[in-house]
């Protein structure tokens, strides 16, 4: 019986496995990692392999679900696509691959701590540059104020100085016309007040005529 079940799940196709990273699949250069196979299959033998390199391939027999390859002393050539797959014991028939896995080894400045240290530092620079540039700007837009305010209040001061000499520019204009008709009188109306006030003086400074009568009168009282 058992065997005619596995004679069954081998003319099915096997369903894939899955694989993990534990404790990630980023890891530091030198350090361990651990690759996870798994299905729902018991006494199976699962298979590790590398995308990149067609002969890497590492074999282990599990009595359970699973199967764990340990990875020691990473380097960066370690890194790489990995996948994994099974077989039932008994049969030369493998699986459909797992999902790839994307495992990156990294060298200790370019980690996810460094990464992290640099985000940090991205952000305290971008912070610290754009409060440099409101406190620039409220000082600029400061003095554009003031200088608009100034620019006006001296427009309204020329306004009001350009009214105040307006009235006077027309009290100048209105007595320039009196002074006009004032100074072109008959000359002659000059002459005849002269003549009015000399009569008075001549007629004053000529001696009264005697009459004939008198003179006579004179002569036979004598």
């Amino acid at each position: 019986m058992v065997i005619g079940f596995l004679s069954l799940l081998c003319l099915e196709k096997l369903p894939k496995p899955s694989i993990s990273a534990l404790p990630r699949s980023v890891v530091e250069r030198s350090s361990n990692v651990t690759l996870k196979c798994q299905c729902h299959v018991q006494n199976v033998t699962f298979m590790l392999g590398k995308l990149q390199d067609s002969g890497y391939e590492k074999e282990q027999s599990s009595a359970g679900h699973d199967a764990e390859f340990l990875l020691v002393n990473l380097e960066p050539k370690n890194a790489g696509i990995y996948f994994c797959a099974y077989k039932i014991t008994g049969s030369h028939e493998w699986s459909e691959k797992s999902e790839h896995l994307q495992l990156v080894v990294t060298d200790g400045h370019d980690g996810p701590g460094a990464s992290s240290i640099k985000t940090d530092t991205r952000i305290i620079f971008v912070t610290t540059f754009s409060c440099l540039i409101i406190f620039l700007l409220f000082p600029s837009v400061f003095l554009i104020y003031r200088c608009t305010q100034h620019d006006s209040s001296h427009e309204e001061a020329n306004k009001r100085t350009s009214h105040s000499e307006f009235p006077q520019q027309e009290a100048s204009d209105l007595s320039r016309p009196e002074r006009v008709s004032l100074s072109t009188k008959d000359p002659q109306e000059g002459t005849y007040a002269d003549l009015n006030m000399k009569a008075p003086s001549e007629a004053a400074s000529v001696p009264a005529e005697e009459p004939p009568g008198s003179c006579e009168c004179a002569m036979l009282t004598a």
